[in-house]
């Protein structure tokens, strides 16, 4: 069974995660590299696809596989030529205000805000809706992320 401690460490790594990729921007190889082992380790791409729509797509929104993600995270993807690397922009800290998070035995949503804030100290606000499932190892993976930036009238 997965519990809300476990989300909420796989969501302090996943923040801490975006922020290094950032820090290794200006070394491209050890960049990618990184950013390769953080979509492993995070994303359940190994068992399949992964619904993946992230914040900053909208030509191709939706990232269903690995090379997808990456595009995202880092840019330089011809496939994908909207994406300039999310990740990059050097992020000094990444904060996730749940709304809720419920539990499903091996399977757990959680839905809220996060916030991610820049060397200035300006703090972008996301929505984000993610799924994440425990697989037979014991490693929380998410199978579901949907972050927007919130509606503006």
């Amino acid at each position: 069974m997965i519990n809300k401690t476990e989300i909420e460490i796989a969501q302090n790594s996943w923040g801490n995660g975006i922020i290094t990729i950032g820090k290794l921007k200006d070394n491209p190889k050890e960049c990618k590299i990184f950013t390769v082992n953080f979509i492993s380790k995070h994303y359940d791409f190994d068992s399949g696809d992964v619904q993946f729509k992230p914040t900053k797509a909208s030509e191709k929104q939706f990232r269903s596989n690995n090379k997808s993600a990456l595009s995202y995270f880092i840019g330089s993807d011809n496939d994908f030529t909207e994406d300039k690397g999310f990740a990059l922009n050097p992020w000094t800290q990444v904060e996730f205000n749940n709304c809720s998070i419920n539990i499903y035995d091996d399977i757990a949503t959680a839905m809220g805000n996060y916030f991610f804030t820049d060397p200035s100290g300006e703090k972008t606000k996301v929505e984000f809706s993610f799924v994440y499932k425990k697989n037979k190892e014991g490693e929380i993976k998410i199978v579901l992320h949907h972050s927007s930036i919130p509606f503006k009238p």
